[in-house]
């Protein structure tokens, strides 16, 4: 164990000097981007400011394998608005809010539906223990449908359901789970996100590591532990692996247990150390932004003056290295990134209509407005909703780099697909609340039926016109970040071997009060980035005109063609239950009189129900539906008592403000932020894994352990931020 921590010790120490290197640079980029500011294209929709806390995403029951009794237990299993797997005892359990039996972050988890899958990928993690064929296996299910959690690192999750359709569900929401908490290091974070990622870059380019990493996943404690389980699990194999016991499925067992108890000690000492730089940092902030304020105009042109010197030395050989090898490809690379994104767009698009459409159909068919409180509270929360955002999500599990994969060392697509799912999500609830807000606005006219069910079929056009401009200038963004993010490691690759030995010479360059702020490495990659810049931009311009993918044409440029919109976004949150309605869709909940306390009320409102189990059983009038046969007793009803109690004990609390999973000066714990949403414009960033154990009985908290529920919020990038000399921020 000495051994392991001297040697941890040493690769954080090693990596937070560039976290320390770049966290200055970010800074001087923050602040010059807010001076100069950017022409991105406005959003047309609205965003939700105040995030829809207090729900439960899903809840049921499912079979879970327990590996100290070596028995399957059947577990009563929730997911809350922050996406941690909560696994209780059973019900009952969960009713008499006794503590959870384990709260999952499944951030950098896989989920498997194999066990022959599973079985194989434990047995390449550690050599020479595949078991003979016949014997019995590391794991058996008592039914043909398992769902398994593997982690490279961390401990393994068994689960297995009754039917294939409890299957696909459960599957549904796990990878949901998974894709929220790998998108771990809010985007709001200006500066601490873009120093983290960079300085994760930079650390492993200076072990010679290039291309996308798929562990960059989940909070910085948890990014910071897979870097470290990198550079230790093959040193730690070979020093342990001999000295297993026992049958091949004995030592398999025995090696997933060692390496879990070694990532939990890692994460502990790298969430210690984190911490420490990020206080050190912080503290002296405030005199490096005085610095930066006073000297911005010499800080420029000393950064100018470096680029322009380091152009003139590599322009001409990475000029000939994007002509060569990287320009044929963009085409192919773009073509096969945009099919599977722009069918998931147009399937956001396609869904939305259609709940929009159903919900109309109701409003004539049955009262009006009278039940109008209970489909907006369901409409609202449709991005949340696994089962009908899958035919989304799906489309862009299609992607396919092949060949190009290998040339430009993409580790995985994962990194790609993840992204554009979650601005697929971005983009749905983007679309329903703008719908929410200029319905509401309506209802304030006191239509008639024919007048409200008119409106909503103009409102919702008006909100398609805006998902169609705005969906246009999200896929652009991320097609370029996309294609910088395959080919700019690939060039600094090839660069390296000329390139790299020669950088040195370039820092007396630099004026030393500004040492700070100006890296020669930083600037030799943003003048490489500049090289093939120019390749990209053009070929997503040509793409926009193929009338296939849905793309306006830069030249259209849509101003905000509703002034008095954006006013919309400032009221208070809509409370649809509470305003129309009264019982806010939770109609099986127990009644409270008239004449209820206050608090009562309060806590009526707070009421949650499942967003999932809530809508089994569909609309009354869906088009092309006959009313609903009555859901089943494990659906609505039965869990409906249930769930509708005030969730503050049982659920996590909504995270503090957060500085991209580092403390603000409010919150002195180390976590994720909440889930507001940060305004639309958001670049791409890499999704990130981690750690998920069982907690000793304790209340489920958004506070990111390892061990506990993280709050994985905003929209964290593939994060690598370049300035180039208009002091645009890039990111790939």
């Amino acid at each position: 164990e000495g051994w392991m921590r001297e040697k941890t010790g040493k690769i954080l120490t090693a990596f937070l000097r560039f976290y320390e290197d770049q966290y200055g640079v970010a800074l001087f980029n923050s602040m010059r981007h807010e001076i100069e500011g950017t022409g991105a294209p406005q959003a047309q929709l609205l965003w939700r400011k105040v995030p829809l806390d207090e729900r439960i995403i899903f809840s049921g029951n499912l079979f879970q394998y327990q590996e100290d009794s070596k028995k399957w237990r059947n577990r009563f299993s929730l997911v809350p608005h922050n996406y941690g797997l909560v696994l209780y005892e059973n019900k009952v359990a969960y009713e008499r809010q006794v503590p959870p039996r384990a709260v999952i972050n499944s951030a950098g988890y896989k989920i498997l539906t194999s066990v022959d899958e599973y079985l194989e990928l434990v047995g390449n993690s550690l050599p020479g223990t595949t078991a003979k064929p016949g014997s019995a296996p590391i794991l058996k299910c008592p039914t043909q449908f398992p769902l398994i959690l593997w982690h490279p690192s961390a401990r393994h999750y068994y689960f297995c359901m009754m039917t294939e359709a409890e299957q696909d569900k459960w599957q549904a929401v796990l990878q949901d789970c998974i894709r929220h908490c790998n998108n771990g290091i809010p985007e709001n974070s200006k500066v601490e996100g873009p120093a983290f990622t960079d300085a994760i870059r930079m650390y492993r380019q200076s072990k010679e590591l290039y291309g996308t990493w798929e562990m960059l996943c989940g909070n910085e404690v948890q990014i910071l532990s897979n870097l470290v389980m990198e550079e230790l699990g093959p040193e730690l194999k070979a020093e342990l692996a001999p000295r297993l016991k026992g049958k091949p499925q004995e030592r398999q067992r025995q090696w997933i247990q060692i390496s879990d108890a070694v990532y939990r000690m890692v994460y502990e000492q790298a969430k210690a150390h984190f911490e420490a730089v990020l206080a050190k940092l912080q503290q002296a902030r405030p005199a490096m932004e005085a610095t930066i304020r006073t000297d911005m105009d010499q800080i420029i042109t000393s950064k100018e003056h470096l680029a322009s010197k380091i152009r003139a030395f590599i322009l001409p050989k990475a000029e000939v290295c994007v002509r060569n090898h990287v320009q044929p490809y963009i085409p192919s690379i773009l073509e096969a990134l945009m099919v599977p994104t722009s069918q998931g767009f147009t399937e956001v698009r396609d869904v939305f209509f259609k709940e929009v459409t159903d919900m109309n159909l109701n409003v004539i068919n049955e009262g009006g407005a009278d039940k109008l409180g209970e489909y907006m509270e369901k409409l609202s929360q449709l991005a949340y909703h696994p089962l009908k955002m899958q035919s989304c999500y799906e489309k862009m599990e299609l992607l396919r780099l092949d060949g190009l994969q290998q040339r430009f060392d993409v580790s995985s697509t994962s990194v790609f697909k993840q992204r554009a799912q979650i601005h697929m999500r971005e983009q749905m609830d983007n679309a329903v609340y703008t719908f929410e807000s200029l319905l509401h606005q309506e209802l304030g006219k006191g239509p008639t039926r024919e007048e409200l069910c008119k409106s909503i079929q103009r409102i919702l056009e008006r909100v398609l016109k805006k998902y169609d401009y705005d969906s246009s200038s999200v896929r652009k963004r991320f097609f370029r970040e996309a294609l910088l993010q395959i080919t700019i490691p690939f060039l600094l690759r090839k660069l390296a071997p000329t390139c790299k030995s020669e950088l040195p010479r370039f820092q007396e360059l630099i004026f030393e009060d500004f040492a700070r702020f100006i890296l020669v490495e930083n600037t030799y990659e943003e003048v490489v980035l500049q090289t093939v810049m120019k390749d990209i931009l053009q070929a997503v311009k040509e793409a926009a005109v193929q009338r296939k993918h849905n793309l306006y044409r830069d030249s259209m440029v849509m101003h905000n063609s509703d002034p008095n919109l954006h006013l919309l976004a400032e009221g208070a949150p809509i409370d649809w239950g509470e305003e129309y309605g009264g019982s806010g869709g939770d109609s099986s909940s127990p009644s409270v009189p008239e004449a209820a306390p206050l608090s009562e009320k309060r806590r009526r409102g707070k009421q949650v129900v499942s967003v999932v189990q809530d809508e089994e059983a569909g609309l009354p009038f869906e088009a092309g539906l006959e009313p609903p046969s009555p859901a089943s007793p494990d659906s609505v009803t039965e869990l409906r008592g249930l769930l509708a109690q005030d969730l503050r004990a049982e659920s996590p609390p909504p995270a503090g403000p957060l500085l991209n999973g580092a403390p603000s000066q409010e919150s002195p714990q180390l976590g994720a932020a909440s889930e507001a949403p940060s305004p639309p414009a958001s670049p791409l960033r890499q999704p990130p894994p981690g750690k998920a154990a069982d907690l000793e009985p304790s209340k489920p908290s958004d506070q990111e352990t390892g061990e506990q529920v993280s709050s994985p919020g905003g929209r964290p990038p593939i994060h690598t931020t370049t300035e180039d000399s208009a002091g645009v921020q890039t990111e790939f």
